[in-house]
Parts: C-alpha cells; structure tokens; sequence
C-alpha cells in the first residue's frame, strides 16, 4: 500500500489492513483473483483485468457499479508486495499480465516510467486531484490515493511501562528504545523504502548512514515485509498478540489504528496502537494503463473510476489510505482514530530516481552484515 500501500500503501499500503483474515496492506502473499458484477446466467460483460499489490480492495458494490455503468467486468490479479508487484510488469513488458497497474508509488515511480511499462492516458476527472500529486507530466500514471508512512507504537507496553511512546526519528535511537523497533527491508517492502527516504529525507545524503548505526546498535529488527512486521513481530497489533510479537514499535502507516478499531472484537473505543508522527514519509499511490493491455478501452474506463468520488470515498475503509479528490469525503471512524501528519517527510522524484537503488545497497551493507 504496495501499497495500498500503503496504505493508508499504502499504504499502502499501504498503503494496511490488520491480522484478522481480511486483506492486509503492503503484505506478501500468494496470488489472487476476484471478480465483481455481472449476473448469473446473464452474458458475461468484457473484462478489464487489474494488476495490483495484495493490498487492494473494493466494495463488491462499488466495483458492481463500474460494470452497470460500463459493462465491464473487473478482474483482479494480486502480484505480491509493491516493489515484487513492479518487477513482474517490468518483466512482462509489452505482454502484460492485465490492462491497467495499480500500486506503484513514489518511492518506485521512476523504475516503472524508465522501463515503459505504462502508456500515456489523460483521466477523466483529474481536474479534481490538486497537482501536487500529478508527478508525471507525460500522463502515464494517475495519482489514485496517498498516505504517510510512520512508526506505530503499542499503547498499552508504553503505558505498563511507564514509558512515553518515541515521536521524532531522533527518538528511535534513544537507550529508551533499545529491541523495540522492527522495521522492513526497503529492497523487498515499499513502507521499508518509504522509512528509508524518510530518514534520508531528515539526516541527508550522508547523514542518514550515521542514523542508521545508530539504529542497528540500538537493536533494529528487519524483517522482509509488512505482513510479518506488522502481523508477527508488533505487539500492538491483533495479529502481532496472537503470534506474541514482541515488538512494540513497527514501520506501518499512519492510518494503521482506525484498522485495529474496525476490525477489534469487542470494538474498542479508543484504538490500541498509536503513530509517532515525527517519523513519517509522503506516500502517493497510481494507476496506469499497461502498455499491450489487451483491453485498452476498458482500462481507460477503469482509470476514470478509481478517480471517480465513488471509488475515492469507498477507498478509506477498504484500503485504509487517504483519497486524493478533493470532492471525496472521508468517514467518520477514519478520521476519529486516524492520524494527520502536518509536516511529513518528502523527496522529489528526481532524487528517489537517483539515489534510491545506491542508498539500498548502502543500506543493506550497513544494516545486514
């Protein structure tokens, strides 16, 4: 949340959606493939097929409505994590594996436009989406939703403790927090690059390296993917106490806790994990059409969807990122137990561009040996 992060990766991506047997954001998984609309019996519409992250979901309603409004049926074809996900277009390229990619983020934009795997489509409806979040100006993409990348805290170990939960990057590093944090390895989970940029974003070219010693001495864990930093190692988490984490700081996404809420049995009133919010990273989600779709006319209509205020306003519950229409309202329960970050962390394209594969193999070489 890839995510959906991401997502929120996405987000993420989760952009995110916790332990309890529903889809989970930025998580490594086996394949799936749903199917939405049509009636039994009745001619089966055209299929426009959607290649994503693990991450993505749909109300079966919302993705219903696009096929009475289109006649479109919409395929989708779950590939693994984000970054996972993006290889395998890139693999495929010209003989993609669906018509139209959704997932890829900032953090990975430019390997995807650099490898060609999207042609040029203008949305309808991009009025709505601020330029902001329009990072190509060649329109090969579509921003679809955003979200911040942070560490979550497990309330109740820092209230046992008598411990204030950290807040800053600066923080994480502290004698205070020694063994607490997981986090993920960027060179396989986009909220894992997403936290790397951030550092790099607060300390700098040289100074992230700095950071990160002070990090791998304070006693960082790294696992490979959201699924298992969030769902095994956090002790916060629904998931994390089922498998006895025993970690009570992850890399996740600040809209992490209205999913501990949502999906809590009993539901609680206040959600069980926190955000540090002096730790986070801008995450932007897109979608684009698949260079070689097979369905480029439904691709076209698929893309004018996710931006659609339907789309955009069922997005917050069912992926747990933030809709970047400005016309889409969020719900209630996303905006009680969710977490604005004022000031994030952020990078321009160009830079990720540059630096993004050297800093991941300077940071693999610090960190994991």
């Amino acid at each position: 949340m890839s995510t959906t992060p991401v997502s929120i990766k996405k987000a993420a991506a989760a952009a995110l959606v916790a332990a309890l047997g529903v889809t989970t954001l930025a998580a490594c998984g086996t394949d799936d493939v749903r199917e939405a609309g049509g009636k039994s019996g009745a001619p089966a519409p055209k299929t426009v097929t959607l290649v994503s992250h693990d991450s993505f979901n749909a109300s079966k309603e919302v993705l219903a409505d696009f096929t009475k409004q289109t006649g479109f049926t919409v395929k989708v074809l779950k590939s693994g994590d984000a970054g996972e996900a993006v290889n395998k277009e890139i693999l495929t390229k010209g003989s993609p594996q669906g018509d139209v990619f959704f997932g890829v983020d900032n953090t990975l934009l430019s390997r995807a436009l650099d490898n060609g795997i999207f042609v040029p489509y203008a949305a309808k409806g991009l009025d709505r989406v601020p330029a902001a979040y329009q990072l190509d100006k060649e329109q090969r993409v579509t921003p679809v939703d955003s979200g911040d990348i942070c560490v979550n805290y497990d309330k109740k170990y820092f209230a046992d403790k008598k411990l204030a939960p950290p807040v800053t990057f600066d923080d994480l590093a502290k004698p205070a927090y020694k063994d607490l944090l997981v986090v993920e390895n960027p060179e396989r989970s986009s909220p894992g690059l997403g936290f790397l940029l951030g550092t790099a974003a607060k300390y700098g070219d040289e100074g992230w390296q700095d950071y990160w010693t002070k990090l791998k001495a304070n006693g960082v864990k790294t696992v490979d993917s959201w699924e298992l930093a969030y769902n095994q190692e956090f002790s916060g988490s629904a998931g994390g106490k089922q498998a006895k984490g025993d970690r009570p700081l992850v890399v996740s996404y600040a809209s992490s806790p209205p999913v501990e809420v949502l999906y809590g049995e009993p539901q609680p009133k206040v959600a069980p994990t926190g955000v540090s919010t002096g730790t986070c990273f801008r995450q932007t989600e897109f979608a684009g059409l698949l260079n070689g779709a097979k369905n480029p006319e439904g691709g076209k209509a698929l893309i004018d969807f996710l931006i659609s205020k339907k789309f955009q306003e069922d997005m917050p519950l069912q992926m747990f990122v933030n809709p970047v229409a400005k016309d889409a309202a969020l719900p209630e329960l996303f905006t009680r137990h969710g977490v604005v970050v004022d000031k994030p962390e952020t990078m321009a394209p160009e830079k990720i561009a540059e630096k993004r594969d050297p800093w991941i193999q300077q940071w693999s070489s610090l960190v994991l040996k």
